[in-house]
């Protein structure tokens, strides 16, 4: 057996574990497990939109210590932590092996799925290193953590300029989330032969909702960064929580933050329609 047939062989088993239904199971796991998160930002967020949230944070971190203060919450957040272990994998194999779907060996798509295998690979590490007792990892206040990477990178050399384009394109990424959410783009991953029309219903209100609360979530938070950038201000620059409250500052004042906490939760359900009807 030649060098190139064994790596092939290779391939073809790495190709099979990328397939399997272990692969399948962690990727649904992992929809779960996001879902969980973004169901409390929003609980949270509507709870400070009408008074209450007792000085919560509307954020990832919030969310997480609203589940360590419950019975259970540490053997809880090692769920949800797997869970997005099971994620970052899943998005790592499509970014090896390709997603499923006709476009899904594209190298956009692939490259795509490889910035998500960081990213839920950075969240997965964060709500790990919590639930084994590091406090300061993944509860921390987003709102301050923007500030600080905003600060350090304003004093790069070309630094307003290195924000001001991180921010637009926060922003663009805002409105790519939202406008794919509202045209139902979703549709082409999911196994829409075997949904009642009910479940198709309910997805469609939980994806539309979600997608577009989160999308205007990420524009808002983009416009920041950018105000940041302009003005050299990096207390300008505000994480989920400090974002969601500027709502406030709106005339739709709570209102507005109440629309958008409502649907980053239905967001929160629509990952749980995710991880039952999405191609894997």
């Amino acid at each position: 057996m030649n060098a190139q047939t064994m790596s092939l062989r290779g391939q073809g088993k790495a190709r099979q574990a990328a397939n399997s239904p272990a692969m399948a199971a962690a990727a649904r796991w992992g929809f779960v497990a996001r879902g969980v998160i973004y169901l409390l930002i929003g609980v949270l967020a509507l709870q400070i939109a009408f008074g209450g949230g007792g000085g919560k944070q509307a954020d990832r971190g919030g969310a997480l210590a609203e589940i360590a203060s419950k019975p259970m919450g540490s053997v809880l957040l090692w769920v949800l932590g797997v869970g997005l272990v099971g994620m970052a994998l899943w998005r790592l194999s499509e970014a090896l092996f390709g997603a499923a779907g006709p476009d899904g060996h594209k190298t956009g798509k692939r490259l795509l799925s490889a910035g998500r295998f960081v990213f839920y690979g950075f969240v997965a590490y964060s709500v790990l290193a919590f639930a084994a007792g590091d406090k300061s990892s993944g509860s921390g206040s987003s709102d301050q953590q923007s500030q600080d990477v905003t600060a350090k990178a304003l004093d790069l050399p070309g630094g307003q300029w290195i924000v001001g384009i991180v921010g637009v394109g926060i922003a663009i990424a805002g409105v790519w989330v939202g406008s794919r959410a509202v045209m139902r783009k979703y549709h082409k991953h999911l196994k829409l032969a075997e949904m009642s029309r009910g479940a198709r219903k309910f997805t469609d209100v939980t994806g539309v909702g979600g997608g577009a609360a989160r999308g205007i979530l990420f524009t808002a938070v983009g416009a920041f960064v950018v105000q940041a950038a302009v003005e050299y201000e990096p207390d300008k620059a505000k994480g989920f929580d400090d974002t969601l409250r500027s709502f406030t500052d709106t005339p739709a004042g709570p209102w507005l933050l109440a629309a958008v906490a409502l649907g980053l939760a239905l967001f929160g359900i629509f990952s749980f329609a995710m991880a039952r009807w999405r191609k894997v």
